[in-house]
């Protein structure tokens, strides 16, 4: 299978909207990526000043509480110190407590145990005795205040925020100073400090000594998935998570009393201005650029697909029209098109008319021409119909049976060439002349079925003349070539054996691109020692050499095989607009 034969396959290539859609995406992959970016760095200032307005509100909202816790922590520290002194005397020892007591509205218990947990001396004149409950035991060793979240029986059960200091008397443990605070106390300082906040204070090892609302759970607020006793472990910061009720909150932890006290605030995550802003919010605004770059692929592609692509669909719809055969498409016209467009419209109506001019001017040429060239043909074969006429009147003239005989060899050549010319200007097509058409005609003329030879027998004709097509310029010699060979068979044809004297002319294509024209006689069995050049010539040789002539034209080769009863003649020749017929029928 040759390259040019071979199927070409189809280069695929994109749509315009394909396209398109590359290019705006390219375009606006930096805006978009900057705008994610810049869209990313606005949420984490968000959240960072999100975070830093919560440390500021903790900070502030835990003041109160730090001051009474310190204040607490101090008297402690400060009676711890005259405790050594005063546990002797119970009653200068129940007096300090008392004026410890009375000069400060948060505290509403103070007292003093010994290192076995009995209650010394108290502000309330609680009873003392070895009976006493073994709470205020503390543990031996401990230098430092400790803040813790009890109920106290000496105060009815009421929750009290408690801070126990160490008493020593020189390097010897001697006992232990209590400070109680109710918790209402630190409630409501905790809640008139920030309303909007949910606040905690929690101690460093993780429980829980006071929130802004007594009423609610405590661990409700609390961030989940995480100890208070890790919160502890840090400085001040902030961070971001969900609480037990599953909300995503903002956390701040401040340190109240420094290692001891802390203070956990939280919030939902705020705005610029202090506006919540939902979760799925802050998700939309990282997925904005690409729905923003949904969208404008969209309209871009409906907006080129109406003002480009269905116009361009619709030119190329006229184009095949018009290549397929219509013509009508001068008044064609495209909906609301651009003017760019409306001009190539207007552009290809205006080369479809021009063409068709063309094409109806040269259809008109060539049918003039066509309608000349037929007049030719038909004139040259009226003049040689005329000439024939002439040389019969000079036959009939003639008393030599020698002239008679050569003029009516001319005669012959003549009609065949007559015959030639009536065939092209009655053919359709001038440039394809029907061989089997010709050539029967022209062997009508010569040999009429019936008719007798020189012996006076009569003469049967098979002809075999296949449906084939020749061009003009073969048609010439080839009739040319069976007249002469027709008629010198017809001269030298002889019965045989008492049968009838035939003659057989055939012209049939052994293949697609040869010809084979045979021509064959009877000959009779007592034609005496001549030889087949002598019984051939007709006194002069022309006949030989006409023959040889043609078949030279016709780019043939020529076989004669003379054989006791037939004589026979074969020429095989080129169809010589083989090629050129191929070259017309394929497709452009």
């Amino acid at each position: 299978m040759s390259d040019a034969s071979r199927p070409r396959l189809r280069r695929f290539r994109p749509g315009l909207a394909i396209m398109l859609v590359i290019v705006l995406s390219v375009a606006i992959l930096p805006l978009g990526l900057i705008s994610v970016y810049q869209t990313y760095k606005v949420l984490d200032d968000r959240r960072t000043l999100s975070g830093l307005a919560l440390l500021e509100k903790t900070q502030q909202a835990a003041s109160g509480g730090r001051e009474i816790i310190g204040a607490a922590i101090s008297s402690a520290e400060t009676l711890a110190a005259l405790a050594p002194v005063a546990r002797y005397s119970e009653g200068t020892c129940r007096r300090v407590m008392n004026r410890v007591v009375a000069g400060s509205e948060a505290y509403a218990f103070a007292g003093f145990a010994d290192t076995d947990g009995v209650l010394v001396c108290a502000s309330n004149d609680a009873r003392t005795g070895p009976l006493e409950s073994p709470i205020f035991l503390a543990e031996p060793g401990r230098r430092s205040p400790e803040v813790e979240m009890r109920a106290l029986d000496l105060m009815g059960g009421i929750l009290a925020l408690t801070v126990s200091a160490p008493v020593f008397d020189g390097e010897q443990f001697v006992g232990t100073v209590w400070v109680a605070v109710p918790l209402t106390v630190l409630d409501t300082a905790l809640a008139t400090a920030a309303p909007a906040l949910d606040l905690a204070l929690f101690q460093d090892q993780g429980e829980i000594v006071a929130t802004a609302d007594s009423a609610k759970n405590g661990h409700s607020v609390l961030p989940e998935n995480r100890m208070l006793k890790e919160l502890a472990a840090r400085e001040r910061y902030t961070f971001r998570g969900t609480d037990h009720r599953g909300e995503v909150r903002d956390f701040a932890v401040v340190p109240i009393i420094e290692g001891r006290v802390f203070a956990l605030g939280s919030w939902p995550p705020q705005h610029l201005g202090g506006v919540v802003m939902p979760i799925y919010e802050e998700a939309m605004a990282l997925y904005f650029p690409l729905i923003m770059w949904i969208i404008t692929i969209g309209v871009a592609y409906i907006g080129v697909h109406r003002l480009v692509i269905r116009h361009v669909r619709r030119l190329r719809s006229w184009m095949r029209d018009y290549a397929s055969g219509r013509e009508d498409l001068e008044y064609a016209r495209l909906d609301n098109a651009p003017e760019e467009l409306e001009v190539m419209a207007d552009s290809f109506r205006t080369m479809t008319r021009r063409l068709s001019e063309q094409d109806r001017h040269r259809e008109e040429d060539l049918h003039e021409k066509t309608v000349l060239l037929r007049e030719v043909h038909h004139r040259v074969k009226n003049n040689l119909q005329l000439i024939s006429s002439m040389m019969n009147m000079q036959i009939r003239a003639t008393g030599s049976p020698e002239a008679k005989r050569l003029l009516h060899r001319v005669q012959d050549r003549v009609m065949a060439l007559s015959a030639i010319h009536r065939h092209l200007y009655m053919a359709r097509n001038l440039s394809r002349v029907p061989a089997d058409q010709l050539l029967e005609e022209i062997i009508q003329q010569l040999v009429t079925v019936g008719s007798v030879d020189e012996a006076g027998h009569r003469l049967r004709v098979d002809t075999e003349l296949q449906s084939i097509e020749i061009s003009p310029d073969q048609s010439v010699p080839l009739s040319l070539l069976v007249a002469e060979a027709a008629t010198n068979a017809v001269k030298h044809c002889g019965a045989s054996r008492d049968k009838a004297p035939w003659l057989a002319i055939s012209l049939t294509a052994p293949d697609a691109e040869t010809l084979c024209l045979r021509v064959v006689n009877s000959r009779a069995h007592d034609r005496g020692e001549t030889t087949a050049d002598e019984e051939r010539s007709d006194g002069s040789g022309l006949g030989s050499r006409l023959i040889q002539s043609f078949v030279t034209q016709l780019n043939g080769t020529l076989d004669i095989k003379d054989l006791p009863e037939r004589y026979e003649l074969n020429v095989l020749f080129p169809i010589a607009w083989h090629e050129d017929t191929q070259h017309d029928d394929r497709e452009p």
